[in-house]
């Protein structure tokens, strides 16, 4: 149905690949995908893994749910003491403001089960300020699995893999084009990839090199 001269954008849902096997590893992830993929012989029953927001953290998660069938909380959610601490769990943002008493029980209980807890957060335990200390010193004393900020190489592999998920191609000089003008962060890659595929929705074609200078021009690199 037409509205005029302009066709409405459909906003398709996808779900992103998140197996193993679609985790790009690179020098700034490697460390993190080891660890997660040394499970369950970890040195101890918790890992904290650290980094930016969607550098794959969650995807790294998802891989070890999988694994471990573990139950996942967001840290602001954490269930009462009348849950379940048996199990593993994977506690997300934990880094955020949560109940950190609901948050240091489960974690305990876990524990104290023989379970699994993989912790995820922006910054490690250590720099949490006004937290709980026990629960500050339990996560301190877990290792950290760092991932850190992307390089060119990685970004392009992303952004390839974002867009495959969507079910578009993107054409090499188009590629360098977008990542040598974006800023190198996975948070960029996200919401470009996302304006991308609506500007290619809107104009009922695929990524070409107008669509890309459009989604810069709607999200440039934030200033030095």
């Amino acid at each position: 149905m037409k509205h005029g001269t302009r066709q409405l954008a459909l906003d398709l849902r996808h779900h992103p690949a998140m197996g193993r096997e679609d985790f790009l590893v690179s020098s700034s992830n490697a460390e993190a995908a080891a660890w997660i993929d040394r499970w369950p012989d970890w040195p101890g029953p918790a890992l904290v893994l650290v980094g930016p927001p969607g550098s794959g953290k969650s995807h790294l998660g998802q891989v070890w749910r999988t694994r471990s069938q573990a139950r996942v909380f967001e840290a602001d959610a954490v269930p009462g003491l009348g849950e379940s601490g048996s199990g593993s769990v994977i506690i997300e943002d934990a880094d955020r403001q949560a109940s950190d008493t609901a948050v240091l029980h489960l974690y305990n209980a876990i524990i104290e089960n023989g379970g699994h807890v993989l912790v995820t957060a922006r910054q490690p335990p250590a720099r949490w300020a006004g937290r709980l200390p026990d629960l500050v010193s339990r996560l301190a004393a877990a290792p950290t699995a760092s991932i850190g900020s992307p390089d060119e190489a990685l970004i392009s592999a992303i952004v390839v893999k974002m867009l495959a998920d969507l079910h578009l191609d993107i054409a090499d000089n188009v590629l360098t084009y977008l990542v040598t003008r974006m800023e190198l962060s996975f948070a960029a890659a996200e919401r470009l990839v996302a304006e991308i595929n609506r500007a290619a929705l809107a104009a009922r074609r695929g990524v070409t090199l107008s669509v890309v200078r459009e989604a810069l021009e709607r999200h440039p690199p934030e200033p030095e």
